[in-house]
């Protein structure tokens, strides 16, 4: 969920701001810019019958000191907080202390261990460790290979309430599930062993579904970052069973969003009447399974798009460090169809919601499918100036 604050701080600065009117009178927006930008996106999300967004900000800006992000005042304006992307109990245990609504992590084992500690000790507050959302970062890719069927699986092992994961949009309009605007050939490879690298790295939106599951295998660890990560599939094994019913060329295949939602019906039928019935933990699992909720990211940016049919070898390749300056996608509407659609069509609307960074993504699903919840990701105080900021979040 890395946010791309140096390509957006350069961009023109406009505040998050509506300016309503009452009596005649224009009524004085929140300073704080976090909050201006959640009390605009609620005015329009209830204009159009959408329930109320939630405010998804990076850690950092909760934590520290005289933080950007001050928790209790959005709670008393109404809104739930869910930060992003906390691995350290610390950290952890900090954000719980402000009361957060909930944290996404790549470590989900071990936020379910902190939250069930600070339950312990504040036994008072039950309600509220009761209600925590425990969001599994790209299924949990701190144990497994990201945004893959054996990382969901194991998102799902730890009894997270939400699987977090990210999508772009496919050559035949198919959600396919990856973080970057490109299969990374740090984290996928050629399923028929010839050479895959930045070089001639594949665009989501320049590969078939089909094709992207015929071609790519996602396996790689990133040991360094994550050195208890493991691609066994021997620890996967209803992933394992899910991709023979699919016909699946692997388990670490790319999948997509219509495909998960399946995967995670089977994957409670595996532990209520399958293979899986006999597991010590069969029973919570399937009974989380049959609940758990999705929380899907359009991977699209506030930034200026790519000129259609721009070919990968003009692409500048991706170094570390550099932020990309322009979308290698197709556009925020496609990604909203694309994406809803395929959240309707399995009619899984109660339990899925939208994020993203793009908030003209955001406005459509608010204003096109006001069934689906949507989250606001936020970096730093500075990455809330854009140009390309729908102009009802904007100060006139």
């Amino acid at each position: 969920m890395r946010f791309y604050l140096s390509a957006l701080s350069a961009l023109p600065a406009l505040l998050f701001a509506t300016a309503s009117l009452s009596a005649q009178q224009a009524v004085p927006m929140p300073t704080n810019p976090y909050l201006a930008l959640m009390t605009a996106a609620r005015t329009h999300a209830h204009a159009h019958g959408a329930p109320t967004p939630v405010l998804s900000p990076v850690d950092s800006t909760l934590l520290g000191a005289n933080p950007p992000v001050d928790v209790v005042q959005l709670h008393q304006a109404g809104f739930r907080v869910v930060p992003w992307t906390t691995d350290e109990p610390a950290k952890m245990r900090a954000l719980i202390g402000f009361r957060v609504d909930g944290i996404i992590s790549d470590r989900p084992d071990i936020l379910q261990t902190v939250l069930k500690q600070e339950a312990t000790t504040h036994p008072a507050d039950a309600a509220y460790f009761a209600a925590f959302d425990v969001t599994a970062h790209r299924g949990g890719r701190g144990l497994r290979p990201e945004n893959t069927l054996p990382s969901f699986e194991n998102g799902l092992d730890h009894l997270v309430t939400t699987l977090e994961t990210d999508t772009g949009v496919t050559t035949d309009h198919v959600s396919l599930i990856w973080h970057d605007q490109y299969l990374n050939p740090q984290s996928c490879r050629h399923a028929d062993g010839t050479p895959y690298t930045l070089e001639n790295r594949v665009y989501t939106r320049d590969i078939s579904s089909t094709e992207a599951q015929r071609t790519f295998i996602c396996d790689k660890l990133h040991s360094t970052q994550f050195p208890e990560q493991v691609n066994d599939l021997k620890l996967s094994p209803v992933a394992v069973a899910f991709a023979k019913k699919e016909g699946l060329l692997s388990p670490y295949v790319p999948t997509y969003v219509e495909q998960l939602f399946r995967f995670v019906a089977f994957y409670a039928d595996y532990y209520r009447t399958g293979p899986g019935k006999s597991n010590p933990e069969a029973a919570a699992r399937a009974a989380n399974a049959a609940k758990v909720r999705f929380n899907i990211e359009t991977k699209i940016l506030p930034l200026p798009d790519d000129p259609p049919g721009r070919s990968v070898a003009k692409l500048p390749v991706p170094k570390p460090g550099v932020e990309q300056t322009t979308n290698h996608t197709l556009d925020p509407q496609t990604f909203v169809t694309t994406l809803c659609g395929a959240i309707m069509r399995s009619h899984m609307e109660g339990r899925a919601e939208v994020q993203s960074f793009d908030f003209r993504t955001l406005q459509l699903v608010e204003e096109q499918f006001p069934k689906i919840p949507t989250y606001y990701l936020t970096g730093s105080p500075k990455s809330l100036s854009t140009a390309l900021v729908p102009a009802s979040l904007r100060q006139p």
